[in-house]
């Protein structure tokens, strides 16, 4: 049987956004009957780790230096891999590739030093850039290369999303495996701040940030219900009449579900796609998340829009549904076992 691995960031102040669709990619690898072995710290989130176990994945601790990836590569017996990373140095890539071990490197515009036969870069509108590839590299760009997972696609609708009437809205609200950067309060706040009724769940993965989620002064036909982190996150997204999130790679899992998609940015990296996804009007844009600290109401306007608003949620719903297929992770799939 061939063996794929895959050398992905996850840790607590990194987030799980780089192992959610490196999981994606995985489930297709898998279906054509072929190993995949994760090599990541997935032991620092806990919750993570349980979603590679969960798919009968072994995983192995992360190296760092280029001499400890292509000595681990070879003890492992791996005929080809997959690197998305934000934090491996650069050196890393080439000493790989001139091993003669095929690779695919999943990037985010920024090559950051990316060396790999194929180079993977999901995000909206990417075929417009034109970035220098490294020798041999071809690179597979845009919307129609966006590896969803098996959880969503199962409830990916199978026809475009009808509007949704419930008198009081229900508002889903997460931002990623850790919430790196302790979006929830500030995304409850606002939400409080409109006045509006509504009822949400907002995902909190830490005791302080459910706390302070907690603390959230609501008014009057106004509730507010805190978890933890959820398997069911696409059932909870196809229950919702809004959906908040980062800016990220969970957006495309959003459009692909068909919801209507309430954005944050919460970090530099995210602006150029976050400002792409939001002029597709295929989802909405609640600001910066530095902005939302500094003034919760900076959001008001589109909240109460997205809030009051039946008919517009459901043609941010039906946009999103057409622009993602769901198939990216497919035709990614082709790609990398072509190289083998």
């Amino acid at each position: 049987m061939k063996r794929v691995g895959v050398r992905c960031d996850v840790g607590p102040a990194r987030g799980v956004g780089h192992v959610m669709r490196c999981l994606a990619l995985a489930e297709e690898v898998l279906r054509r009957d072929v190993e995949v072995l994760f090599i990541c710290d997935a032991h620092t989130v806990p919750w993570a780790a349980e979603q590679i176990a969960a798919r009968g994945i072994e995983v192995r601790p992360a190296v760092w230096e280029p001499d400890e990836h292509v000595e681990l590569f070879g003890q492992l017996a791996l005929d080809a891999v997959v690197f998305d990373s934000y934090d491996l140095d650069a050196s890393v890539y080439p000493a790989v590739r001139a091993s003669g071990l095929p690779t695919l490197a999943i990037v985010d515009g920024d090559l950051r030093g990316a060396d790999a036969d194929v180079l993977v870069d999901q995000n909206l509108d990417a075929e417009l850039d034109h970035p220098q590839l490294p020798a041999g590299s071809t690179r597979l760009a845009g919307l129609p290369y966006v590896m969803i997972r098996d959880e969503i696609l199962e409830h990916r609708p199978a026809a475009p999303p009808a509007d949704r009437q419930n008198a009081v809205p229900k508002v889903f609200a997460f931002f990623g495996g850790t919430d790196a950067f302790g979006a929830g309060p500030y995304v409850a706040q606002a939400l409080a701040a409109t006045g509006l009724p509504f009822e949400a769940t907002v995902v909190a993965p830490g005791s302080d940030l459910a706390g302070r989620i907690a603390a959230v002064e609501l008014q009057p036909l106004q509730s507010l219900d805190v978890i933890g982190p959820t398997d069911q996150l696409a059932a909870r997204v196809g229950e919702a009449d809004l959906t908040i999130s980062a800016s990220g790679t969970s957006t495309w899992e959003l459009l692909c579900l068909g919801a209507t998609a309430g954005l944050v940015c919460v970090v530099d990296n995210q602006v150029m796609g976050y400002e792409r996804a939001v002029d597709t009007r295929a989802a909405a844009g609640l600001g910066l998340l530095s902005a939302l600290k500094t003034d919760v109401s900076s959001a008001d306007r589109t909240l109460k829009w997205l809030l009051t608003d039946p008919a517009e949620r459901g043609r941010l719903a039906r946009a999103g549904w057409e622009l993602v297929d769901g198939r990216g992770r497919e035709r990614v799939t082709d790609a990398l076992l072509g190289l083998i």
